[in-house]
């Protein structure tokens, strides 16, 4: 290790504290590494059409599970037989559990057939974006802060008669501002009505919040003069 050089790399995965940690995250790779070329995983052609298109070849994880590529995403298929493992609240009509986050259904279902590092992400994935399911299977309720969509389903929850920002764009017409578009609730169709407000660019950045700006009424100025959004321009009031 202490020979590496910066052309021994070829991908970025984030920043890291320091060197422990880059020690540490370096061996965890190592393994997730080893675990996988352990477990026998084995490319099949493939034409196969799935929901994102044609097949352009597939990795056999396991009997039953083949985890697709096409030309633009992809995604695992399971058997019928293996689809019925799946936990209910989390099984996928026909079995086809795309990549970016339902593929740790498969990996919750199968774990024998990921690494330690797959599985970790995969537990992780289910807390962020199912937890209701995660709920179910672990039997625990998640705190705040222990889940991505738990957490902003509660924000919109608590803010749903306030006005949250959907679009914000900097203003032409008053330095110092942004013109943002809000709605009650941060309902981005504005069912329940659509403003226009001016916000002081500084307050913006430091208030943005992570599910979305909430407009203080008081210090907020409800705007309808000349607009920089270009399908509000000549609308205005």
């Amino acid at each position: 290790m202490a020979e590496w050089m910066r052309g021994d790399f070829y991908g970025h995965s984030g920043e890291l504290a320091d060197e422990a940690a880059f020690r540490v995250h370096d061996g965890e790779n190592a393994r997730h590494q080893q675990q996988r070329a352990a477990r026998g995983r084995r490319e099949v052609q493939s034409c196969d059409d799935t929901p994102w298109g044609t097949s352009q070849g597939g990795t056999l994880y396991g009997d039953g599970v083949t985890c697709h590529s096409t030309a633009g995403h992809g995604g695992f298929h399971l058997t019928a037989e293996r689809n019925r493992k799946v936990h209910p609240m989390l099984r996928a009509h026909g079995g086809w559990y795309e990549e970016d986050s339902h593929w740790a259904a498969v990996a919750l279902t199968f774990p024998e057939l990921f690494t330690d590092f797959e599985n970790a992400c995969a537990e992780k994935t289910i807390r962020d974006w199912y937890p209701d399911a995660w709920e179910a299977i672990y039997g625990k309720v998640l705190e705040p802060g222990q889940s991505s969509r738990k957490d902003e389903r509660e924000f919109h929850n608590r803010h749903a008669d306030e006005w949250i920002v959907v679009s914000a764009i900097r203003s032409d017409h008053e330095p110092g501002f942004i013109e943002v578009v809000a709605t009650l609730g941060g309902d981005r169709a504005g069912a329940r009505g659509t403003r226009r407000y001016m916000v002081p660019s500084d307050d913006y950045g430091i208030n943005g919040g992570r599910f979305g700006f909430v407009i203080d009424a008081e210090r907020h100025r409800l705007y309808d003069g000349p607009s920089s959004f270009v399908g509000w321009q000549g609308r205005d009031t």
